[in-house]
């Protein structure tokens, strides 16, 4: 299964990758987890030790320079378009509690689109990861779907959008599922996040009518205490992990459905 998992920032679609990363990891399967985050929090998330040091893909100048046959960070200049990728997820992901994870980095911008040697280097190295490695890859990204292409995107399983109660969390869903279906994407699902009752709840279901609702996830005041005191987040709400359990179930049995 192939997963990615979007939304606006701070709604908390870091932990619902790290949440189901660790359970289908714990059924059997073999995870890779890819933070596309430019704000990457991933590491972090699934407890990976000195999580701070990890070096993302796109800043690996020597590495890019090698397989694109160019110098990253030069424009203009001509560089191999289908780099060598399918070593890299076993050569330089980190391994931790049975979980891969890789880090790519930002998709660099430019007045106009930049097909640079990062962004080609990156864009086959996902390409690879959701066509061609068998197992559950998960990936975590932005507001937005930068780092897919109308290829990739038919690989996807689903695109998970996280919300939480509020306009501009929802407003954002429906500007992802636009852009999602611009190139093909159409197994969209939603998870409610940070719901503190059933007014809440209501009011995403009634602002994204139309939408596949996975489940909703609770606020917990103990998951913002174990965050400020650096503490796993993993095992401090019961309530989040079962529901995130609950996410984990529809999803596999969608699949064998």
């Amino acid at each position: 299964m192939k997963i990615a998992i979007s939304g606006k920032g701070g709604v908390g679609k870091t932990l619902l990758a790290a949440l189901l990363a660790k359970a289908f990891s714990k059924s059997g399967y073999r995870v890779i987890a890819i933070d596309a985050d430019p704000d990457a929090n991933l590491a972090d998330t699934l407890g990976f030790p000195d999580a701070e040091k990890v070096t993302p893909i796109s800043e690996m100048k020597e590495l890019i320079e090698e397989r694109t046959e160019t110098q990253p960070g030069k424009a203009g200049l001509y560089f191999k378009l289908n780099p060598k990728v399918d070593d890299i997820p076993d050569r330089y992901s980190l391994k931790h509690n049975g979980i891969r994870l890789l880090v790519m980095g930002p998709v660099k911008k430019g007045g106009g689109g930049c097909y640079c040697p990062e962004n080609a280097f990156l864009a086959a190295l996902l390409a690879h990861l959701l066509i061609s490695r068998n197992e559950v890859v998960i990936l975590d990204m932005a507001a937005g779907i930068e780092h897919l292409s109308r290829g990739t995107a038919k690989a996807v399983d689903k695109l998970i959008v996280v919300v939480e109660p509020g306009r501009g969390s929802l407003e954002t869903a429906h500007r992802i599922a636009k852009l999602a279906r611009d190139i093909s994407l159409e197994n969209i699902a939603v998870v409610g996040n940070k719901v503190h009752n059933q007014q809440e709840r209501e009011f995403i279901t009634s602002g994204l009518a139309g939408f596949e609702l996975l489940g909703f996830i609770p606020y917990d005041q103990t998951m913002v205490d174990a965050d400020i005191s650096n503490k796993p987040l993993f095992d401090a709400s019961p309530d989040i992990t079962s529901a995130a359990r609950d996410i984990y179930r529809k999803l596999t049995t969608a699949t064998k459905a």
